[in-house]
């Protein structure tokens, strides 16, 4: 009797897990809640404040080349943290936070501003939220989405567990149909780098007139990579099918590499294979803080936290900076940066027994209002803290899309880093909403794209 009790149990817990939300919970998506799940109220303190439909599409002038003006440029931080006062803030830092200040005492500090929940989306994209929250179960233990159709966005904007609040990051807008140009730098402990740049695509299949749907059901997204710069890498092309199931049907990506004039299967680019161009600073799974199939790690969902977090990094996106201004030794320069108080969905992921991983755990932090992963400390076999990602973001409100100014990702035993993602320097901002083609995003097109 005592074992036919547990099997049922296991079974209505089973059930549960693997059910979409009542309606019931839906109907608190615009109401208790904010339409993409975080929650509305501010925190009891007012430091933390409530959601009120986030900034306009006109908040800021957008200059000729499509970069954004702060609109939180007057603004002072209400204090900076440095390595004399870390102890005091402890409780809403990560422990790579912590641990950057015992690396470089001197240079690191935190500038903390008051914080702006700036994050809207179109209303399209909110009523995707809603069927998402109804229509979308998990599948092969987490793996997969089934009644994830149609404008694809938010798997889960009420999750139950730590695979679902990962695969809202996974799933989120990004302004549709988007082009890129962006930079890479690899510092050497001194500061000295040499700049990596890229021309990215991202389409999705959704947003693609001429795909066919078939061929598209199990695909996320497109993406393309192109390196312009230094002339060593110049013309190497990188092409990735982001597949939703990565279990059912790897990712595909292939890789035209200049020098042999040849397209080549790519199986490396996915888990923990290196990153492009990035001297071993970064695994691919590293991407846009992170980026793949979540299978290899058991995700432990710990609940929320205040914390703070990069945010509404427009000093840090100004045109009038040069990179050599934000790249410096050992970390980004900390006084173009801006911290704010959010709440935080907190995330562990293990690697499970039966697999393998060069990160053992991933500690993460993910905005609740964007559902972009903010922070993730990052530890090896042996337990120790090894690399600490920060994800400085912001708000493109002329588009309504957030997304990352930079990337950074800091090896603190080897005193290395990577930021990827400056535009600075560049032609343009991004371009949101381009006319993508089918045949853009087949092996066959990557010679035309990578001739030098």
């Amino acid at each position: 009797m005592r074992k036919t009790i547990a099997v049922l149990a296991l079974s209505l817990l089973a059930t549960h897990v693997m059910a979409a939300v009542s309606p019931e919970e839906a109907a608190k998506l615009g109401t208790t809640l904010t339409p993409v799940g975080a929650e509305k109220a501010g925190n009891a303190d007012g430091s933390i404040p409530a959601w009120t439909g986030g900034i306009p599409k006109n908040a800021g002038a957008v200059d000729s080349k499509g970069f954004l003006a702060d609109p939180f440029a007057s603004e002072k931080p209400l204090f900076v943290i440095t390595a004399a006062t870390v102890d005091k803030y402890k409780d809403k830092l990560s422990d790579g936070q912590v641990a950057m200040f015992k690396r470089y005492p001197e240079t690191y500090k935190i500038p903390v501003y008051p914080t702006h929940r700036t994050v809207n989306l179109p209303p399209e994209i909110y009523e995707s939220i809603k069927r998402s929250a109804l229509n979308v179960k998990p599948i092969n233990d987490g793996n997969g989405l089934e009644g994830f159709t149609g404008n694809r966005y938010y798997a889960f904007p009420i999750p139950k567990n730590g695979v679902e609040v990962l695969w809202n990051h996974i799933t989120r807008y990004h302004g549709g149909n988007l082009r890129r140009i962006i930079t890479q730098a690899t510092p050497q402990t001194n500061g000295s780098y040499t700049p990596i740049r890229f021309e990215e695509e991202v389409a999705v299949p959704q947003l693609i007139p001429d795909m066919d749907p078939a061929k598209a059901a199990n695909v996320l997204t497109f993406f393309k990579q192109s390196v312009t710069a230094p002339a060593r890498l110049a013309g190497n092309v990188l092409l990735v099918h982001e597949t939703l199931d990565q279990v059912k049907e790897p990712r595909l990506a292939w890789i035209y590499n200049a020098g042999q004039r040849r397209v080549r299967r790519a199986p490396q680019v996915a888990y923990d294979g290196p990153g492009t161009a990035s001297d071993g600073l970064r695994t691919s799974d590293n991407f846009d803080m992170f980026s793949g199939a979540p299978d290899r790690y058991d995700w432990k969902l710990v609940g929320k936290k205040e914390m703070y977090i990069p945010y509404n990094s427009y000093k840090l996106d100004q045109p009038t900076l040069k990179y050599d201004d934000i790249i410096k030794a050992g970390h980004i320069n900390q006084d173009l940066t801006r911290y704010e108080l959010h709440r935080v969905w907190e995330v562990v992921g293990t690697v499970k027994p039966s697999e393998r991983h060069i990160y053992a755990k991933r500690h993460m932090y993910i905005d609740e209002d964007s559902w972009q992963v903010a922070l993730v400390d990052h530890y090896d076999g042996r337990g120790q803290l090894w690399r600490v990602a920060e994800g400085h973001a912001q708000f493109y409100y002329d588009h309504q899309t957030p997304a990352y100014t930079v990337e950074t990702l800091y090896d603190i035993i080897a005193g290395r880093y990577i930021a990827l993602g400056m535009k600075n320097e560049e032609k343009s901002s991004f371009v949101f909403g381009f006319a993508a083609k089918a045949a853009d995003y087949t092996p066959a097109a990557l010679r035309a794209e990578g001739v030098r």
